[in-house]
């Protein structure tokens, strides 16, 4: 399975939103889970979001600062997890969609720089030993600075962009210097401008590997907490962005084959990590 981390650049281009809308269609196997981590410096949103301050600031990454202090790290983790597995689907299993919050005070990040790498260190472990996915939410500028680790240490990198000649503009120094830094970015197009996937690739320098369409009332949804219709789940967004989740996957399975050749083993078709 895959560690893999999402960034953005000015101009909110939806990365958490993005990120929300693959947690919650991830495809997975019987006894699987796949895990969204907010690691956003400038702050999370999802607890004010789509969770509507329901749980106040109970859960989440600023606790774990705390338990790394004490040295109880991987347990106190788990603790911080929030459930957002559907209650619709009868072949769910509880707690296979888990949500790690964000931090709500930008202020707060000052406290995490040893939270950066032993996220980095757990989230490797939840792959390695578990199997399951880790979707990491950098946010603007998660990918640089302390919590840069985290981009670094995973299996693949994304940049959320919009498809317009601003948001375009603002991505080009972002994703050139994350292309320097890590290697083999990739790039998730929100469509809501002109410019055709080849032509962002063009500009960018860099692949397009998934495409989501511009869909406000469903981003709604996952960035407010703005009601649910009933075919939310089959929404053209949420059917995008489990094609794009299994791309991700995908992708993450050949460079982590091509960067590290003899820890990986061909199953079934799809590289694997030689366990």
């Amino acid at each position: 399975m895959a560690v893999i981390a999402l960034a953005g650049c000015s101009g909110a281009p939806g990365v958490t939103t993005s990120a929300l809308a693959m947690l919650l269609s991830w495809p997975l196997e019987p006894g699987r889970r796949i895990v969204l981590a907010e690691c956003d410096p400038d702050g999370g949103a999802v607890l004010h979001g789509l969770l509507q301050g329901t749980l106040g600031d109970r859960y989440g990454l600023r606790n774990l600062s705390v338990a790394a202090r004490k040295g109880e790290f991987g347990e106190a983790f788990w603790r911080q997890l929030i459930d957002l597995s559907s209650e619709e689907g009868k072949q769910e299993s509880p707690r296979n969609r888990l949500l790690l919050p964000g931090i709500t005070d930008p202020a707060q990040a000052a406290s995490l720089g040893s939270v950066w790498k032993a996220l980095a260190t757990t989230f490797r472990g939840i792959e390695a030993e578990h199997g399951h996915d880790v979707l990491v939410d950098l946010g603007r500028c998660g990918a640089f600075g302390p919590s840069g680790v985290l981009a670094e240490q995973a299996d693949a990198v994304v940049v959320v962009v919009r498809n317009t000649l601003r948001c375009l503009q603002a991505a080009q120094a972002r994703v050139s210097a994350l292309e320097e830094r890590v290697g083999d970015v990739g790039l998730i197009v929100v469509d809501e401008g002109s410019y055709p996937a080849g032509e962002v690739q063009r500009v960018l320098q860099v692949p397009v590997v998934a495409t989501f369409p511009y869909a406000p009332r469903e981003a709604r949804v996952l960035s407010d907490g703005a009601e649910q219709s009933r075919q939310f789940i089959k929404s053209p967004l949420m059917k995008a962005a489990r094609t794009g989740s299994a791309l991700l996957v995908q992708r993450a399975a050949v460079r982590r084959a091509r960067l590290d050749p003899r820890g990986t083993m061909a199953v079934g078709g799809e590289v694997r990590r030689a366990r």
